[in-house]
């Protein structure tokens, strides 16, 4: 859910997080965002010699539910010893992730770009709104991405903040038809469309990956219903499977989080109510950290 609290309004993606802001989530966990629209980790780690880590997601990135220290971003930054630059945005498709890391590495150059998604970003890429803020979208034209919706309009608030926040948590527990009839979400794409647009948009990333030399990891994370779902838990596994797949081809680093998780007696545990929690972030932060000499070597090393 991408809440307006820290968000403001931003052309090429929509929406991004408020530089400077200091305040709490829904449930009083802390969020603070510096001066360049990155959450805080609240460590202090130099880039060092091996080079600043930038991660790019959606709310499991950002850290959506659990205070600065506890996000994985924050984690990893602490069992590595390297700065971690946390540039997750709660709510973002996984074309919004795209072009937010293309921004990101080019303004700071790090070393390594870690892209984590869930199965429901392919999704979202079908859509050009999401949660009530207008979005970009891509379009296949010529055999090629075409970017569309730029800049993005901004949809200027009609009632007060505290109004808005509970019409935000009713329209997020609707079913997907009742969201778009109450302009919540709007569809750009019929269903199933996303997943070619997602692939096309890991080509990108190894695009990326060559022209500014930053190593690109994508990083797949999974939702709480898996753990107590078996269908749902085969649809999302084979949808974020074949973008690993191709990620893979491409020979981008890839880091599936489901095998670790699964290994714990109750997975479902591991999250708040449907972002991973501070136990959670650890888990993720310490395999990332354990794999971080072998995601750094590319292909050819």
């Amino acid at each position: 859910m991408a809440d307006d609290f820290c968000l403001i309004h931003d052309d090429l993606l929509g929406y991004a997080p408020k530089p400077g802001f200091r305040g709490a989530g829904a449930s009083g966990w802390p969020v603070t965002i510096d001066a360049d629209g990155f959450r805080r980790s609240g460590g202090v780690a130099a880039a060092g010699i091996d080079g600043v880590i930038l991660a790019v997601g959606d709310s499991d990135t950002f850290g959506e539910e659990v205070g600065d220290g506890d996000t994985w971003p924050a984690q990893l930054e602490r069992l590595s010893g390297r700065r971690v630059l946390n540039g997750g945005v709660s709510g973002y498709g996984f074309d919004q992730v795209v072009l937010r890391a293309e921004r990101l590495t080019e303004r700071h150059h790090p070393s390594m770009v870690i892209v984590g998604f869930i199965a429901d970003d392919i999704r979202r890429t079908e859509m050009r709104r999401l949660w009530g803020r207008n979005k970009p979208w891509f379009a296949i034209g010529r055999d090629e991405l075409v970017l569309q919706g730029v800049p993005v309009p901004e949809r200027k608030p009609l009632a007060p903040s505290w109004l808005r926040h509970r019409l935000q948590h009713i329209l997020i527990e609707l079913p997907p038809p009742l969201q778009q009839l109450f302009g919540y979400h709007v569809r750009k794409h019929p269903a199933g469309q996303g997943k070619g647009i997602v692939l096309r948009l890991v080509e990108r990333l190894a695009g990326l990956e060559a022209a500014l030399g930053c190593r690109v990891v994508l990083l797949a994370r999974y939702r709480p219903q898996v753990w107590v779902d078996r269908t749902f838990a085969s649809e999302e596994r084979r949808a974020t499977r074949e973008v690993l797949d191709r990620a893979s081809s491409l020979g981008l680093a890839t880091v599936d989080t489901y095998p670790r998780m699964a290994a714990e007696p109750a997975a479902a545990s591991l999250y708040v109510n449907s972002h991973v929690n501070a136990r959670g972030n650890a888990i993720i932060a310490s395999l990332l950290s354990a794999r971080l000499p072998e995601l750094a070597r590319t292909p050819n090393q």
